[in-house]
């Protein structure tokens, strides 16, 4: 379930910094180096979805077109969770 910053910071004890892969993306990654399997990335630095229990059935229509656009590996990765209707 998404979650906001400040929960997610004190779920892993930790503050995060923002990045994005590309300039021009819309989809904010939060660095998680030092957190083993933990991918974490935001649309608007406030909701914060974790990669691997809230893609993509906890995502807008909107927001699941954005990421995949952006994200063509992870999209890919997750294709079994796609609904068939989309």
């Amino acid at each position: 379930m998404s979650s906001s910053y400040k929960d997610v910071c004190e779920e892993y004890e930790t503050e995060f910094d923002f990045y994005k892969e590309n300039k021009g993306d819309k989809v904010w990654w939060l660095d998680t180096v030092d957190l083993f399997g933990i991918h974490l990335f935001s649309f608007d630095k406030k909701v914060i979805f974790n990669l691997f229990t809230d893609y993509p059935h906890n995502l807008t229509s909107e927001q699941k077109v954005i990421f995949d656009k952006e994200n063509p590996y992870w999209a890919d990765f997750f294709k079994d969770r796609q609904d068939s209707k989309a």
